[in-house]
């Protein structure tokens, strides 16, 4: 549990706006005639808004003012309601009703499609991520770790509903809202419009320059946070360590000081973004007042009606509103495209092992293996074999010793294809590994490890990790093989008991036994042991090594252990130590 310090940003943390923009689009469409539905309920808010004014400029001017009622409305009227002022009141009382009445409809379209379509986005890069995590090679995962995979899953993801469903739709519908509005008021008096149309290049202008570095600042925000992340991840997945050294005020102080400088970024981010805020504030202000100054010089003039002011006004206040409204879309869509960018670059990670075109299919090994040449070097660049050669006949059983990290289980990981060879090649029945269909290879290996893996869920799921689709009696048989069902069935529901969390309510004995079960569940040609009895006490290691014993029967077996004890019954014995393999054959 190193202090390291965050991931710097990549290369696709730094693509251009209008690339990740395009990308985030091309993730969406599956959604895209929702995103078109909400594109037209939103641009709907634009006839809307420009009725607003009309019922206050009819009280004014036609009720009060006497002047009668402009063609384009009269048109729509009937006659009686025109010859009264009554009747003229009574509508302009009523299309205030009305007109709230259709904004707070499609305010609550717009507000449950949004929701919606924006978490339908969010699950479906959630998905794809998640899916292309599982992908990737274990040295990529060893070298950036779970707490930033995680962070990117739940926390960046989401960012594609930012800048799609809250971000570019609304910047869509602000500028159409935009020109329809120009056309409107400019009709009424093009003098005050284009008064009011002078502060947009500046307030463009300003977006201009604050987009980059908004990019920039919610970038590191990211990349603090997940370093905060990592810490706790690290932290809960050693607490016993931490518990057994002490060092809780330790773990606490460095989440506190990324914790901090998360903050710090995030402090830094809002600063810049206020500024942005205080500027647009600044020139809409000047904007309003200029208009509204000349505004009231040409009512004295006569040129306009005082009801025409206010309506010119009103829609020159809607005419600033989508400008906000894209100023303040421009920034949430640049932190958002601070997320997708961490998100595209993950997705970008090529992954290590991939599957030929065309590869085999196989149903079952017989599980003859020959390593021919193999060496295989770490991204790091440390290398664990130069020259590795050894056959090793179906049905065998093969102990594999050698010291702490001479690259035991990274020679396991090289027979299940977790790893490719640097050079060499490793067979399978006579046939490259990498010839074979990445899943039917892996059906053939059946692993129990030294630290048994157990998930969160029924014991009865847990066996059958490997035939989801087994029926109860194949489970209990397996169990009853691995010598687990007895102390299942003491269990508080039995096989539908939940083992908690990595299965730590169960001791290690039992975590073993049931690892043991599913690998008979499986019932695969070649079994792996990676020191399966290491982490147990004598009389434990003895009761386990008996089921260990029945599912080596008929298959090819290969052990990993530190006890010369354990590979005494083996046919072969393979020695890894200073990059070299050495085969050592005995009589069984």
């Amino acid at each position: 549990m190193t202090n390291a310090a965050p991931t710097p940003p990549t290369d696709a943390t730094r693509s251009a706006t209008p690339a990740t923009l395009g990308r985030a689009l091309r993730e969406a469409r599956p959604r895209w005639a929702g995103l078109a539905g909400l594109l037209g309920i939103a641009l709907l808010a634009t006839p809307l808004a420009l009725l607003l004014p009309i019922p206050v400029t009819i009280v004014l001017d036609q009720v009060a003012g006497g002047k009668p009622l402009p063609p384009f409305l009269a048109r729509f009227v009937p006659d009686a309601v025109l010859a009264s002022k009554d009747g003229l009141l009574w509508l302009a009382v009523g299309g205030v009703v009305a007109i709230a009445l259709l904004v707070q409809v499609q305010v609550l379209a717009t507000w449950m499609l949004e929701v919606w379509l924006g978490d339908r986005l969010t699950l479906g890069l959630r998905a794809r991520v998640f899916r292309h995590l599982q992908r990737l090679s274990f040295t990529y995962h060893d070298t950036r770790g779970s707490a930033e995979a995680i962070y990117r899953v739940q926390n960046d993801c989401p960012a594609i509903q930012n800048v799609l469903v809250h971000g570019l739709v609304p910047m869509v519908g602000a500028t159409a809202k935009l020109v329809v509005v120009l056309f409107v008021a400019g009709s009424i008096d093009l003098v005050l419009t284009l008064v009011a149309v002078a502060a947009a290049p500046v307030l463009l202008g300003i977006l201009a320059v604050f987009r980059r570095r908004l990019r920039r600042q919610w970038t590191e925000v990211r990349e603090r946070e997940s370093a905060a992340m990592a810490v706790v991840s690290e932290t809960l997945g050693a607490l016993r360590v931490v518990k057994a050294f002490g060092q809780e005020d330790h773990e606490h102080g460095r989440y506190v000081t990324r914790g901090d400088a998360s903050v710090k970024a995030e402090m830094a981010a809002v600063r810049v973004e206020s500024l942005l805020w205080l500027l647009v504030g600044v020139v809409l202000a000047v904007g309003t007042a200029a208009v509204l100054y000349l505004g009231a010089r040409h009512v004295e003039a006569g040129a306009l009606t005082t009801g025409q002011l206010i309506q010119v006004m009103a829609y020159l206040s809607q005419l600033y509103d989508p400008l906000k409204t894209m100023g303040s879309r421009a920034a949430g869509i640049q932190k958002g495209l601070a997320s997708l960018d961490r998100v595209f670059g993950l997705l970008d990670t090529a992954v290590d092992v991939t599957e030929r075109p065309g590869a085999r299919p196989l149903a079952r090994a017989t599980g003859d293996v020959a390593l021919e040449h193999v060496a295989y070097t770490h991204p790091g660049g440390r290398t664990v074999f130069s020259d590795a050669t050894a056959t090793i006949p179906a049905g065998s059983r093969v102990g594999i010793a050698g010291p702490s990290g001479s690259g035991k289980s990274t020679l396991l990981g090289l027979l299940t294809r977790f790893y490719d060879p640097t050079s060499g090649v490793v067979r399978l029945d006579g046939v490259d590994l990498r010839d074979y269909r990445l899943a039917d290879l892996r059906a053939q290996f059946a692993i129990v490890l030294q630290e048994p893996v157990l998930f969160s869920t029924t014991i009865r799921e847990n066996i059958a990790y490997g035939r989801p689709k087994a029926s109860h009696a194949e489970i209990e048989a397996a169990a009853r093989a691995a010598g687990a069902h007895d102390f299942v069935l003491r269990l508080p529901q039995g096989y539908e008991t939940v083992v908690g969390e990595r299965g730590l309510t169960l001791s290690g004995g039992e975590r073993q036994r049931l690892s043991l079960a599913r690998a008979f569940l499986k019932d695969a040609p070649l079994l792996l042991l990676d020191e399966p009895t290491s982490a147990l006490d004598a009389k434990t290691e003895a009761e386990v090594m008996e089921a260990v014993e029945r599912l080596m029967e008929g298959r090819t077996t290969f052990v990993v252990a530190h006890r010369l004890s354990t590979l005494e019954g083996c046919d072969v014995r393979l020695r890894v130590d200073a990059g070299r393999l050495v085969v050592e054959h005995a009589p069984r």
